[in-house]
C-alpha cells in the first residue's frame, strides 16, 4: 500500500466531505474560521483563526502564552514559530486547516510500542516549531513558514474523515511542531473522540501547562522527543530550555495520558553514560519504571551534517544503563530492524512479548493488557 496520501486522494476525500457537509451530517462549529482577505493568500494559507493562549498589551502588542518563549509580537508580526500573526491586537493561527504534510503511518514509526500495536495513524502536519534544532529530520516544513509549504485546505471534519476511509484509527499531529498548530489539533481532536477516532500527539512538548492540561482532555497518547538531559544542549542546539519539557512529562503523569520518551543520541553531544543513567534515574523517579524509553539513532543532516551516525554499541549501552537503573521497557531505535531492542518483553517472567521488524509486529502475546504467560499487567493502550 502507497502510504502517502496523494493530492488527488485527498481532494477525492474532501469532496466527498464537503456533499456530507452541505447535506448537514457532520459539525461545523469547532473548525468555523474567519477568512480575513488581507491575511490570506488564496495559494498557502486559506483561513485564519483567532489564537488561543495570549494575552493583549499596550499599542496592539501581544504576549504569547501557549509556549515558554512567550513572544512579545507587535502589530503586523510573527512570534518565533512564524505561524502566529499579530494585526492590530489580535493574535492569529495561519495553520489551521493547512496542513503540508499528510500521510499513512504504523503507529511503530512515531514510535509508539504501547498503543495500538500494529494499527495505522493519519499523520498530518504543518509549517512551523518553537524550537530550531540542528539536527531537525524535518526542517524543510519546520523551519519555514505558512506561505513558503505546499499546502492544503483540510478542516478538521475532511481530516477525521479521511482517516477513517482509510481504516486509521488514529490521527497523530506530528512531522513538524504540532504545539504551533495548537488550535487546528485540538478541533481535530475533538471532533475526532466523537468519531471514535483516537489522538496521538508526537512533540517536543515545549508548551506551558494550561494549554497541555486542555489538550490532555482530548488526545489519547503523546510521545515527548526528550532533546537531551541537559539545559546547555538545549539551548545551543534546539535554542530552548530543558525544565519546561521534564514539567510536561510530570503533567502528562498527572494527567493519566499515555505517554513514551524518545531520546535522539547526537555523537559528542549527548551521548555520555551519566547523562544516560541522570535521565534513566529522573525517569524512574518522577514517571515510574514503566514508561517506555526509546534511544533513536542519529543520522547526519540539517545542521550537523559533519557528525557521524551513533554507533550502535552506544544505544545498547544506553538501554543497558537504563534497565539496570529500573526502567522495565527500554527500546532501540533506527537500527537494524530484527535487533533485540526492538521487542518488548515481560518483567517479570522476561518472555518476549511483541516481536517487531522495524514497524511490522511478527507477534503480540499481550492479552488484555498482561503477559500470556505469567499474567503480569503491561501498561499501555492495546485496545
Amino acid at each position: 500500500m502507497n502510504n502517502k496520501l496523494s493530492r488527488r486522494e485527498f481532494i477525492e476525500c474532501a469532496a466527498c466531505g464537503v456533499m456530507a457537509l452541505s447535506l448537514g451530517t457532520l459539525p461545523l462549529k469547532s473548525a468555523q474560521a474567519d477568512s480575513l482577505p488581507d491575511l490570506t493568500d488564496g495559494k498557502h494559507i486559506f483561513v485564519t483563526k483567532e489564537a488561543m493562549y495570549y494575552e493583549k498589551l499596550h499599542e496592539n502588542e501581544i504576549r504569547c502564552k501557549l509556549c515558554p518563549k512567550e513572544c512579545v509580537v507587535g502589530d503586523k508580526e510573527r512570534g518565533w514559530c512564524g505561524v502566529r500573526d499579530n494585526r492590530q491586537g489580535i493574535y492569529y493561527t495561519m495553520v489551521h486547516s493547512n496542513p503540508c504534510a499528510m500521510h499513512i503511518d504504523p503507529i511503530e514509526k512515531k514510535p509508539f510500542y504501547h498503543f495500538l500495536p500494529a494499527s495505522l495513524a493519519f499523520s498530518i502536519s504543518t509549517a512551523g516549531c518553537n524550537l530550531n534544532c540542528k539536527y531537525c529530520q524535518n526542517w524543510q516544513i519546520s523551519q519555514y513558514r505558512p506561505e513558503q509549504t505546499d499546502n492544503v485546505y483540510a478542516p478538521p471534519e475532511l481530516v477525521v474523515e479521511a482517516a477513517q476511509k482509510r481504516k486509521c484509527q488514529s490521527i497523530a499531529y506530528t512531522y513538524a511542531e504540532p504545539i504551533v498548530f495548537y488550535e487546528y489539533m485540538l478541533d481535530t481532536a475533538r471532533i475526532g473522540r466523537k468519531a471514535g477516532v483516537k489522538s496521538v500527539v508526537i512533540s517536543a512538548g515545549y508548551i506551558y501547562t494550561d494549554p497541555l492540561k486542555e489538550l490532555c482532555e482530548t488526545v489519547d497518547a503523546v510521545k515527548i522527543d526528550l532533546k537531551a538531559f541537559s539545559d546547555k544542549f538545549y539551548r545551543e542546539i534546539c535554542k530552548g530550555t530543558l525544565k519546561p519539557v521534564l514539567d510536561t512529562l510530570k503533567t502528562l503523569k498527572q494527567m493519566n495520558i499515555w505517554h513514551e520518551i524518545v531520546d535522539l543520541v547526537v555523537p559528542t553531544l549527548n551521548d555520555t553514560e551519566e547523562e544516560f543513567k541522570e535521565l534513566a534515574k529522573w525517569t524512574v523517579d518522577n514517571l515510574g519504571p514503566d514508561v517506555p524509553l526509546h534511544f533513536s539513532r542519529f543520522h547526519p543532516t540539517y545542521q550537523l551534517k559533519n557528525l557521524p551516525y551513533t554507533p550502535l554499541k552506544t544505544l545498547e549501552t544506553a538501554r543497558q544503563i537504563s534497565m539496570d537503573v529500573g526502567l522495565n521497557y527500554v527500546y532501540i531505535g533506527n537500527v537494524n530492524p530484527d535487533h533485540e531492542g526492538n521487542n518488548t518483553y515481560c518483567p517479570k517472567c522476561h518472555k518476549m512479548l511483541i516481536e517487531r521488524y522495524g514497524y511490522i509486529i511478527r507477534k503480540n502475546d499481550v492479552a488484555n493488557g498482561r503477559c500470556k504467560y505469567c499474567g503480569n499487567e503491561i501498561p499501555g493502550v492495546w485496545e
